[in-house]
């Protein structure tokens, strides 16, 4: 592995770039042998890194038997083909090797059609010289992916896939739209569980469900969106989507493909943001989905903080500190079901702000309507007047706007 560090960059936040390109690589199949930084001005040109380290590093990969170098940023095409040529091992960025994870861990049609779309998105300003066509694509990481290992494939052919790509995504949008207006018509709150890559969204939402959701202590261990319900302890039903991990440095070309996806969380109307606890950069993960956030223009929605993993840092001080520092957050463990209570309760405060209070005069034979406000709202009081019952509710508007006729007021 290799990076650099540049001016107005700290020595630590490279050294955790770093140490997450090793776990990226880990995630991927690889074994980290050797790691190289360097400290420049700016990138070279040509080699990314300087020509005589470059050197230096391919009598280090001679020694130690390494057959690859990756390259903690995303690489120019002619830098690539120059490293390439100069230490005549495979090159690839780390761009390249989070395609390749996204790759393998895409399990539903959309997923791998988003993921096939971002690849060939990157790998069509590479199509000249060492990157002709996709004949690199066989085996092995930052090769798994679109499937053509025809040397004659060109531009054209790459641009018509992506096309086709887009229209089928853009198909997959319209069926999730339709889900999403069914969804509405029975108007449950949704959740969406947002978060960098490891935090344990998915351990979270099978602690919260009693689903088994797939979970792996690596990066990317889920990429697809599921959705679960949950039976509030305040009678309210909601909706809980587990979406995909964010990372710093996120390839823009895997942010465009899975902007569907991603429409989850723009369509949400409350979002958890979990935050691994026990991580030494957490502050800089969450800036890292504050920013994607922003980019999906989603960071004015009711937002509850969720410090996980408690059990691996239960520092009293550091709790205190953050709940001080983040009212609407709370710190539990999904793994132990630990703090969930306390979780469910702030979730319950958050929806409930738009609750309001209604009145209705519904007939004593309506025995639905009125297991519905029991069901949907908190009953206030409900009285006898003639042949109905007289009943204040605090309810959400949008259940109220179903029950107009029995309005008072």
């Amino acid at each position: 592995m290799a990076g650099i560090l540049l001016p107005g960059r700290e020595e630590w936040h490279l050294e955790a770039s770093m140490r997450e390109l090793a776990q990226l690589s880990d995630t991927a199949g690889a074994e980290v042998v050797f790691e190289v930084v360097q400290k420049r001005s700016k990138p070279h040109a040509s080699y990314y890194i300087g020509k005589g380290k470059a050197e230096e590093i391919s009598l280090l990969a001679e020694e130690v038997k390494a057959d690859m170098l990756i390259i903690d940023d995303e690489l120019t095409p002619s830098q690539a083909k120059n490293l390439e040529e100069l230490l005549e091992l495979r090159v690839i960025d780390r761009t390249a090797l989070i395609l390749d994870i996204f790759a393998q861990r895409a399990r539903t049609r959309e997923g791998k059609l988003q993921v096939e779309l971002a690849q060939l998105n990157y790998l069509l300003p590479r199509l000249t010289g060492h990157y002709s066509a996709l004949s690199r694509l066989g085996g092995g990481i930052g090769t798994r992916g679109p499937g053509e290992t025809k040397l004659e494939v060109d531009r054209r052919t790459i641009r018509q896939k992506i096309s086709d790509l887009n229209k089928e995504i853009e198909s997959i949008k319209k069926h999730r739209s339709l889900q999403r207006r069914s969804r509405q018509k029975v108007p449950f709150p949704v959740i969406a569980l947002v978060g960098y890559t490891n935090a344990g969204k998915s351990t979270l939402l099978n602690a919260l469900t009693d689903s088994s959701v797939f979970t792996e202590d690596k990066l990317f261990a889920t990429l697809d969106p599921t959705t679960r319900r949950v039976n509030m302890t305040d009678n309210q039903t909601v909706l809980i989507t587990d979406t995909v991990g964010f990372i710093q440095k996120l390839p823009t070309h895997l942010v465009a493909a899975f902007r569907a996806t991603l429409e989850e969380v723009q369509e949400a109307d409350v979002l958890m943001h979990v935050v691994d606890l026990s991580h030494p950069q957490m502050e800089e993960q969450m800036e890292a989905v504050h920013k994607i956030l922003m980019d999906l223009e989603v960071t004015e929605k009711r937002c509850l903080l969720v410090f996980n993993k408690m059990d691996l840092n239960n520092d009293p001080f550091l709790i205190r500190r953050l709940k001080a520092e983040y009212p609407n957050s709370v710190a539990i463990s999904a793994g132990r079901r630990k703090n969930l209570e306390e979780l469910m309760d702030k979730l319950s405060e958050i929806l409930r702000a738009d609750w309001e209070r209604f009145t209705f005069t519904i007939p004593f034979e309506d025995s639905r309507t009125i297991a519905l406000l029991h069901e949907k709202g908190q009953v206030v009081s409900m009285d006898v007047q003639g042949e109905n019952y007289f009943v204040e509710v605090f309810l959400q508007e949008k259940w109220a706007n179903k029950l107009k006729k029995y309005t008072q007021g």
